[in-house]
């Protein structure tokens, strides 16, 4: 077995790093996921070693004399920032010839063949979902054009694309993914701001049953398809997690939508209310009343809805699945039920329109989650988005998706709505929801009520104060 080093490398100031780097950008808020993907890696193979880079505010300098004592080397690439990541794994070859780098991501799944040519120090690229493919390369029984899932280069240097992997199904075959974080992370230095802390995330299946236009994981590693872990198998890995870590406050399962599977979610929270643990989760905003009314038995306290927008036409253009009718009903029975819901929201998707950003903004104060994420539509490669993006000339790949600062550009443009109309509309969608009196009473009775929130919120508040700030002071582009 190769000594083998995960990284997910160092990257800007206030970068929102974690699993995979799920939002590939500075946030208003900074925040901190799990790094899942390497985690899952790290689990595999044996007698390695995870550096999670961002969340640990590691440099390169700070990590490069690593170099020497491994014999493979697994980078974490995202679209957003791979020109960094790839001079990271010049570094790392410059500091030892004889380092097997490889790069794994959905951008690199998406552009395998210029991924790998866009470094001489780059000796492969795992498509897909790329589990097995990385503990094959460890093991070393076999040269790497023999292995399925690999983008390399043959012996006389021509790049060998071998055959796809085929998905995983038996799920539960994967090893636990705390042990690692026990292992090789600080969880205090991970942080959302609308799960307590510390909190702990980690997936139990891969893919969704949706068929959203914009969303990257779907449409590239995860499938359309959800393929999920047993309810006991996610049950063991909480009771054993909850041992590990007595400290950790709030659970958050980070699967694409955890709710596809109404019956084995309903199992998993009856298996996890026995333990008086309280829980989160990514889900659609259609789940049943009777369904909400088990979870919130058996300690849910937070769903993630992406809503994306108050406009059933915009819905349909992105293929959500959603009928605003269902969305009102499904938040009205959360407000009712107090699960706590953080809402997010996409400005700028097929259909956008001056108008249909107000309507958006009007939608979200009548559904009211307790808090909310605003962000622009991002054509990443790979996604059906991106391909509308480019024959309808809504999106110059040359432009980039993040600027040299780091925060996230308005890539999308129409002929009707300019990307900096797009831009400037996010912080008015910012003020529009929070700046009323009564989101204002509610997050200060929040405050009042819990001393840790009353520190986070006034910490997170000059945050957000400074994002407005800072963002503006540059143009969008």
């Amino acid at each position: 077995m190769k000594k083998t080093l995960f990284l997910n490398p160092p990257s800007l100031e206030g970068f929102d790093g974690g699993a995979g780097a799920r939002y590939q950008a500075k946030r208003e808020v900074r925040s901190f996921w799990f790094p899942t993907w390497l985690g899952q890696l790290a689990a595999l193979v044996p007698g390695s070693k995870l550096i999670d880079a961002p969340a640990h505010d590691q440099s390169l300098g700070d990590i490069l004399p690593l170099a020497s004592q491994y014999e493979l080397l697994v980078i974490y690439a995202s679209a957003a920032t791979y020109a960094s990541e790839v001079k990271v794994a010049e570094a790392f070859k410059a500091a030892n010839p004889k380092l097997m780098i490889g790069m794994v991501g959905a951008h690199v799944a998406t552009v395998p063949e210029e991924s790998l040519k866009a470094s001489d120090a780059i000796d492969f690229v795992a498509r897909n979902e790329f589990d097995y493919t990385i503990l094959e390369v460890a093991e070393g029984t076999k040269p790497l054009t023999a292995i399925d899932g690999l983008t390399t280069r043959g012996p006389d240097g021509a790049v060998v694309a071998t055959p796809d992997r085929a998905l995983i199904t038996d799920m539960d075959a994967l090893p636990f993914v705390t042990p690692i974080y026990r292992r090789d992370c600080k969880i205090e230095n991970y942080f959302i701001g609308y799960l307590k802390h510390p909190y702990m995330s980690f997936y139990t299946g891969r893919g969704c049953r949706s068929k959203c236009t914009f969303c990257l994981w779907p449409q590239t590693i995860g499938g359309r398809s959800y393929r999920a872990r047993s309810a006991a198998s996610v049950i063991q890995e909480v009771t054993e997690a909850r041992a590990m870590f007595p400290e950790v406050k709030e659970f958050f399962f980070d699967d694409d939508t955890f709710t596809d599977d109404l019956e084995r979610v309903e199992e998993i929270a009856r298996g996890i209310g026995k333990l008086g643990i309280p829980w989160s989760c990514n889900a659609k905003a259609n789940i049943p009343r009777k369904t909400l009314e088990v979870l919130k038995a058996n300690g849910l306290r937070l769903l993630l809805v992406g809503y994306e927008s108050g406009v059933q036409e915009i819905l349909n253009n992105v293929r959500k699945g959603l009928r605003l009718d269902t969305v009102r009903q499904f938040s009205k029975d959360c407000h009712e039920l107090g699960i706590v819901v953080h809402g997010t929201f996409i400005l700028g998707l097929p259909g956008e329109t001056r108008e249909t950003i107000a309507q958006t903004l009007a939608f979200a104060k009548e559904v009211n989650p307790r808090t909310l994420q605003v962000s622009m539509a991002a054509p990443y490669p790979g996604t059906e988005l991106y391909r509308q993006a480019i024959e309808n000339g809504w999106f110059k790949q040359e432009d980039g998706l993040v600027r040299q600062d780091g925060w996230q550009m308005a890539a999308l443009h129409y002929p009707h709505l300019s990307s900096e109309e797009i831009f400037q509309a996010v912080a008015g969608f910012y003020k529009g929801f929070y700046f009323r009196p009564s989101k204002i009473a509610e997050i200060v009775l929040e405050m009042v009520q819990d001393w840790d929130m009353m520190k986070r919120r006034l910490r997170e508040g000059v945050e957000f104060f400074q994002f407005l700030r800072t963002r503006d002071t540059k143009p969008a582009c």
